[in-house]
């Protein structure tokens, strides 16, 4: 008692505890608690339900939490490029131009496959079929009624109301944007001659909402409404998804299947690269790559090694075992090539020259 007494445990209660907390070490060694390194990120909104399942598993795997922010793409390069950020999130591959103005240099990592699909907000929404003149005329502001003939040619079966068309786009930055404008512009010459390709760009109908999420809510509440967003924000919203015919001439519906045969084809090292209209005649039109941006030397503004070992880590994660989370959230998983393309993309980062090993 009168070690109790002085706050002290007996020597065989002692001895219990201690090898109690061996116990725990030695068995979960990855608790939440075990590590404190926090990782933060910033940018797109298009794959932001994946990367909330990601990191909320990760940090339960290893305790190392990753704040991400969804900013949209264009939010999430400035910052990168600001060097506020470990890593940003982005829908849109950097350009050469804006590669060159990094203070360092910038490695583009793919997480996973995305749709941008149309959706729309008319009596029923009944399936609907467009081509992709259609849906630049509709941007355009040339077809403003959904009983316009020619949408009417391509769904038959549809009777559409005298409703007005009411065009639904994004405000901010946003790779979903590029991604969409990017397609619109392979497919369709006036497009690309009045309007062309962009994080943002200069619409000539619509109203603005800001990611992915106001997007769809504003779809969702504006009767007549259309527009784009990332299919899975379509699907959580239960909203209509429309299929497109790409350019084989095939009628595609947006899913899983669709948009990874769309990235069927050779891929640069740098991984760099636009699937939009793909060759594939079975694959979805509007489908891409969304990455991870990270600056190759990892020793900056002080950072500290053992940050930059955890970041490795955490792409290695994302790009391997991360990956059975995808399908489950309407995202393709990555192709074999792209794994391996990441893959040495990774073992290249760099500290204070030297290869970081995961």
């Amino acid at each position: 008692m009168n070690s109790l007494r002085r706050g002290k445990l007996p020597p065989h209660a002692a001895k219990g505890l201690t090898i109690f907390v061996v116990f725990i070490l030695l068995f979960f060694p990855s608790l939440p608690w075990a590590k404190g390194v926090e990782l933060l990120g910033a940018g797109a909104t298009f794959p932001y339900p994946l990367y909330s399942k990601m990191f909320h598993e990760y940090w339960q795997l290893t305790g190392v939490k990753v704040n991400y922010q969804a900013i949209g793409s264009g939010g999430g390069i400035r910052q990168l490029m600001n060097m506020t950020v470990d890593f940003g999130g982005s829908d849109a591959f950097m350009s050469d131009g804006e590669l060159a103005k990094a203070p360092a240099k910038i490695l583009h990592i793919p997480t996973c496959l995305g749709a941008v699909i149309l959706t729309y907000n008319v009596p029923g929404n009944p399936e609907l079929t467009f081509t992709p003149d259609l849906i630049a005329d509709i941007f355009l502001g040339k077809i403003t009624k959904w009983s316009d003939i020619r949408i009417a040619e391509v769904n038959p079966e549809v009777t559409f109301s005298n409703m007005p068309i009411a065009v639904v786009h994004r405000s901010d930055g946003s790779g979903t944007t590029f991604i969409f404008t990017d397609y619109v512009s392979k497919a369709n010459s006036e497009w690309q001659r009045r309007v062309g390709r962009g994080k943002a760009v200069n619409w000539p109908v619509g109203l603005g909402a800001k990611g992915n999420p106001g997007v769809a809510g504003l779809i969702r509440q504006l009767p007549g409404a259309f527009g784009y967003v990332e299919l899975v924000y379509a699907l959580q919203n239960r909203m209509p998804v429309a299929s497109i015919r790409n350019k084989k001439g095939t009628l595609v519906q947006p899913g899983i299947a669709s948009t990874s045969l769309a990235a069927n084809i050779p891929l640069p090292d740098d991984t760099r690269i636009s699937l939009t209209n793909t060759d594939a005649s079975e694959g979805y039109p509007i489908s891409s790559f969304t990455w991870i941006l990270v600056y190759q030397e990892q020793s900056y503004r002080k950072r500290s090694m053992e940050k930059a070992q955890e970041l490795v880590k955490l792409l290695g994660w994302m790009t391997h075992e991360g990956q059975q989370y995808t399908e489950s959230l309407h995202y393709a998983p990555l192709p074999a090539e792209a794994v391996r393309k990441a893959e040495k993309i990774i073992k290249s980062i760099t500290y204070n020259g030297e290869q970081i090993h995961r």
